[in-house]
């Protein structure tokens, strides 16, 4: 076992060991018993403010285990930080693209160079293994990276009148304060492809993370606070979205509102925003299929499989929690999806060789059981796992699930469960594999597994979803195009990629006479 995992997994052993602190220089010194918690403060208008409260960031590895206590804003320090960004939009939507590409490429470089240090950090507060957390905060360094080129190539257009004399003139500008709300599964990544594209396009930013992935956000916002950004450019206000989500979907002061969470949420936030005429961007879930055909590679169809619903301890939007698999090779796969999740490790996120980390938290782990035992009342058959499992620390650990003999209808196969959690959908042909694909009140990603350049290709014009995939897992987007989906998944402009001006940016024409 490494240093760091000995010392992970060691609820009270005091300092991390000097020979791993590199990894850990946010916390180093902290013993997680006798001495308080480091205290982390909001940012607003380019000063760290004590909140009114807080509240401690828990390790779901080890429940012993607090990484900090981290401060929650009021409804009058959410204000303050509103102020302050409405203050400088104005300064921050002036600059020169080159101010701005400048900036981004800074934070950018920042991120990927601490991406051990950060990714470690994620890993500790979310439950993602080390090599999820690291691979996701090399994504935000280069999401920054990408946007930096952006803001050097915003769009325009100039054409001829109708009218002779006249030239017409059509800009993107910036659409003032932005309010930014991040779940908790992607807790650097989802704010980086938000936070970026406000930055690069001229924005201010109000930023509210989740409540129980503070500390990457913290630390974020601490790399982008010595970015050179005009004080009150970008102020991260912790706490709970009741309170400071509900008070930037209020203020006439913040033009739109950037969410990724529930739908429930999502769709009050839509309808607050429509009354204020606010501008609104949501992505809100999914329940994924993927399509295992007759002519797939098997040992292609379980590495999707396996990747695309386990990976992440499941808790990804783009999850392929149905699995949906031909007649033909149905026993086979089935059979062989068995055997592998056999030889995958559930522990502690830091340490080597696991594979599933903990589910992130009491709240998800009860939901998780609770749709296991639906499963099992509805008539489906629990094929492996889905038990509660007990490790040398403390944590939210849970055997990765798969179902057998379910139906479309099924609960298990129509909600979200956001966890470790499969079924396996049979059916006779792809015909029929394609219209449970398509049953569903979400679309955000559909993959299929196949052979047949004929049904690949009749696959992705017919999926009904915002992202296909063939011969790949669901979960597993680039940073450079657009990420979204269709029907009860996502709502407004695309996020990522150049298509995230739609959102960023308004647009203006302007008229010129040659008179």
């Amino acid at each position: 076992m490494s240093t760091m995992a000995r010392w992970a997994a060691s609820p009270c052993n005091g300092p991390l060991p000097n020979s791993a602190r590199s990894l850990f220089p946010l916390i180093t010194g902290m013993p997680c018993c006798p001495i308080p918690m480091k205290r982390y403060d909001n940012l607003i208008a380019g000063t760290w403010v004590q909140g009114t409260e807080s509240a401690p960031n828990i390790n779901p590895s080890d429940l012993d285990d607090s990484i900090g206590d981290y401060a929650r804003a009021d409804a009058a320090q959410t204000d303050q930080a509103i102020d302050a960004a409405f203050e400088a939009a104005a300064l921050w939507g002036r600059t020169t693209p080159q101010q701005r590409a400048d900036a981004l490429d800074l934070i950018g470089s920042e991120i990927l160079a601490r991406k051990d240090e950060l990714g470690a950090l994620l890993s500790r507060e979310e439950g993602k293994t080390l090599p999820e957390g690291i691979g996701e905060v090399t994504r935000a360094g280069q999401i920054f990276k990408f946007f930096a080129g952006e803001a050097l190539r915003i769009p325009g257009e100039k054409l001829a009148s109708v009218r002779a004399g006249i030239d017409c003139e059509i800009t993107r500008e910036p659409i003032g304060v932005v309010g930014i709300i991040t779940p908790w599964n992607f807790p650097i990544a989802i704010p980086a492809w938000k936070i970026a594209p406000a930055l690069a396009y001229g924005n201010a930013v109000v930023f509210k993370p989740a409540d129980l992935v503070p500390g990457s956000a913290w630390a974020l916002a601490e790399i982008i606070s010595r970015a050179g950004l005009p004080a009150g450019t970008f102020n991260l206000v912790m706490g709970r979205g009741s309170v400071v989500g509900q008070r930037m979907i209020d203020s006439p002061k913040v033009a739109g509102i950037s969410f990724t969470g529930s739908v429930p949420t999502g769709r009050s936030i839509a309808q607050q925003c429509a009354q204020q005429m606010k501008k609104f961007q949501l992505e809100m879930g999914g329940k994924n299929p993927l399509l295992i055909l007759d002519d797939a590679d098997l040992k292609l169809a379980v590495d999707c499989a396996v990747n695309g619903a386990y990976f992440s301890t499941g808790q990804r939007c783009t999850a392929s929690s149905r699995l949906i698999v031909t007649a033909g090779i149905h026993d086979r796969f089935v059979a062989a999806l068995v055997e592998r999740l056999k030889l995958l490790t559930v522990g502690h996120a830091l340490s080597p060789g696991t594979h599933i980390g903990p589910v992130v938290d009491a709240s998800q782990f009860r939901q998780n059981l609770d749709y296991i035992e639906i499963g099992k009342a509805e008539g489906a058959r629990l094929l492996f796992g889905g038990e509660p499992l007990t490790r040398s620390t403390r944590g939210h650990y849970l055997a990765p699930a798969l179902f057998t003999e379910t139906e479309a209808s099924m609960r298990i196969n129509r909600e979200e469960i956001f966890g470790p959690v499969a079924s396996v959908i049979m059916a006779s042909d792809y015909e029929q594999a394609l219209a449970l694909a398509n049953d569903t009140p979400f679309g955000l990603a559909s993959g299929i597994v196949t052979a047949s350049l004929k049904h690949s290709m009749h696959f992705k014009r017919h999926a009904q979803a915002g992202m296909v995939m063939v011969n790949l897992p669901t979960a597993g987007v680039d940073y450079h195009v657009p990420f979204g989906g269709r029907k009860g998944s996502s709502y407004g402009p695309r996020e990522q990629g150049s298509y995230a001006a739609e959102f960023f940016t308004t647009v203006k024409t302007a008229y010129v006479s040659g008179a």
